[in-house]
């Protein structure tokens, strides 16, 4: 440790080979202490600035040209290694899909949340890798169905890239669905084809002033990701608006984590769910979206929204109608 009163330190302007001035010294702790920070070794590089601190409250008995000489040097170490991190947090890191072949990831976790809901976890390569979808876009996933047949289907996480080593896909599984059997198979170390990213959506925070999406059923993921995404950076303020239609409670994808995203941000997120089939005690919508229900719970028409679509081929029409009706135009609409 370089500090005040260390006689190892002799003269700050001269040393012998084996011993080298405690100028040079000094510089070199902080060439090492810039390096450890800019690869992100936080602990290591700490214990090397409080070296540096200390060798400058040595030079503080020293000549004041040495000093100052030296506290030049060290000072612009210290910027570059500012510089260094700054580089470094700005890289964005290479993403592990491929959107020409198909990738393994192996399934390390599977959580069974309804009979027929399950929420698989899929590992990335190492615990710093990300995945590289962009928001709102798809992956296709490979598998087989029941009678050995190559499917092929779509899917959106649920996690973001800010969810490093890992990417989670939550699954609805119908008793005929063919990439149901596929996911229903599944054990903890299988793998998992897949290929992407895929899709046109595009966004970027504050693209427009607000939301409005319309889900249906399993039609919920990708509409959770962008609004996960939307939520959890603190410079967009982009407000969002999700009417989600199931047909009965226990049909509701994710709700633990959409209610808890509404009590998180209650300015900017608003659910209203609406069943075909409600509970005896039910205080949202009934029956199919309607017009009216779009009118009260979405923002009014303007350029500057934008209302987003994913459910069953047949509610997407039927929300395209109303959603002309009420004056959005096609440009304002996006259907997943």
């Amino acid at each position: 440790m370089i500090g005040r009163g260390d006689e190892s330190m002799g003269d700050v302007s001269h040393g012998g080979e084996d011993n080298p001035p405690p100028s040079l010294r000094l510089a070199a702790v902080a060439v090492a202490a810039a390096a450890a920070s800019a690869e992100g070794g936080n602990r290591e590089g700490m214990d090397l600035w409080h070296e540096v601190s200390g060798g400058m409250e040595f030079l503080q008995g020293q000549s004041t040209e040495t000093a100052v000489a030296v506290a030049v040097a060290v000072v612009a170490v210290a910027a570059g290694a500012a510089f260094l991190l700054l580089l470094r947090s700005s890289k964005k890191p290479k993403g592990c899909l491929d959107p020409e072949n198909f990738k393994e990831f192996k399934l390390v976790e599977k959580r069974q949340i309804s009979h027929n809901v399950a929420k698989f976890r899929f590992a990335l390569p190492t615990p710093t890798s990300v995945l590289g979808l962009p928001i709102g876009q798809h992956i296709s996933c490979r598998g087989q169905d029941a009678t050995g047949e190559e499917v092929i289907k779509p899917y959106t996480p649920t996690t973001l890239d800010s969810d490093l080593g890992r990417f989670e896909l939550v699954i609805k599984m119908y008793p005929q669905g063919r990439m149901s059997h596929h996911f229903r198979e599944m054990k903890v170390g299988d793998y998992l084809s897949v290929r992407g990213p895929k899709g046109r959506f595009k966004y970027q925070p504050g693209q427009v002033r607000a939301f409005g999406m319309l889900a249906g059923g399993s039609g919920i993921t990708p509409m959770f990701q962008v609004t996960r995404a939307i939520l959890e950076n603190p410079s967009d303020n982009t407000k969002v608006h999700l009417i989600y239609a199931n047909v009965t409670y226990d049909d509701i994808l994710l709700k633990e984590e959409l209610d808890s995203m509404v009590e998180t941000y209650p300015d900017h997120f608003k659910i209203y769910y609406v069943l075909n089939q409600p509970p005896e005690v039910w205080n949202g919508g009934v029956g199919f979206v309607s017009m009216e229900m779009i009118q009260t719970h979405f923002p009014a028409p303007a350029a500057d929204i934008q209302i987003l679509r994913c459910g069953p081929p047949p509610m997407n029409k039927a929300m395209a109608e109303h959603l002309e009706n009420l004056g959005y135009t096609k440009e304002m609409q996006f259907q997943f």
